[in-house]
């Protein structure tokens, strides 16, 4: 156990696998008490367990970020439980890959529901209780998609991570006077579950050759979300851009 976010509280979305999991146990490890939400009540429990055994300070708090309502609640459940928000981790996301052209509209929904407005949601929640305190940091998961549009059949997924760019940028402009920090991490390929929710059997296949890349794992984009919120105060540390060493693009 470490001790750089002694006395810090934080708060995960998309928390039950993959980066978000992983996210919560890195920051749990360094002393922040640690709200996890997502959906999944029950991988939420398990995660919240392994965090007490190793020693850490978490709670599980179900919560469906494109509903307004359910991500305000998880905001003020952590200002309830532990007395304010630090740190906010914007990870809930979804990779629905497929070309235009294919009808897939409830899917294009999907990804800006949770990509962005999702995001939206819960850092409106975040910003009054962070201004009232004086600090805070937003963590937003962008991806090497939110900077480069490939023909991989990325164009819409492209487009809610560009928007996570352009909006996270706007907030640290708004934000500078508030002392509130704002941070975007960019993953290239990682090892998680997001793929494995693409319907089109052309996008799948047009992964193919990342797939069989060594993909970053969920720890690798938690320890630099960690590295970005343990910076001393006068550090902004406003964007990390990840990509496994054989990543070509």
């Amino acid at each position: 156990m470490g001790d750089r976010l002694n006395g810090k509280v934080a708060v995960v979305t998309g928390a039950s696998s993959g980066i978000g999991e992983a996210t919560v146990r890195a920051l749990a490890a360094e002393g922040s008490a640690v709200v996890a939400g997502a959906r999944r009540k029950e991988r939420l429990d398990e995660l919240v367990e392994r965090v007490s055994r190793d020693g850490g300070k978490a709670i599980a708090v179900e919560c469906d970020v494109t509903d307004e309502q359910q991500a305000h609640d998880l905001l003020q459940r952590a200002v309830e439980e532990f007395g304010s928000i630090d740190i906010l981790v914007n990870n809930a996301g979804v990779m629905l890959l497929s070309t235009v052209g294919k009808s897939l509209s409830d899917q294009w929904r999907a990804m800006f529901e949770v990509n962005v407005m999702g995001l939206l949601y819960a850092t409106d929640a975040a910003i009054g209780h962070m201004k009232e305190q004086g600090s805070g940091h937003l963590v937003n998961i962008s991806s090497v998609a939110g900077r480069k549009v490939t023909r991989d059949s990325s164009g819409v997924y492209a487009g809610t991570k560009h928007a996570v760019n352009a909006i996270s940028e706007g907030l640290r402009q708004e934000l500078l006077e508030d002392n509130i920090r704002v941070s975007i991490v960019g993953p290239g390929a990682v090892d998680t579950e997001l793929p494995d929710h693409i319907t089109d059997e052309e996008a799948r296949e047009g992964l193919s050759g990342l797939m069989n890349l060594e993909r970053l794992q969920a720890d690798d984009i938690a320890d630099a979300i960690v590295y970005a919120v343990t910076q001393p105060w006068r550090v902004s540390v406003n964007e990390i851009l990840i990509r496994p060493t054989q990543q070509p693009v």
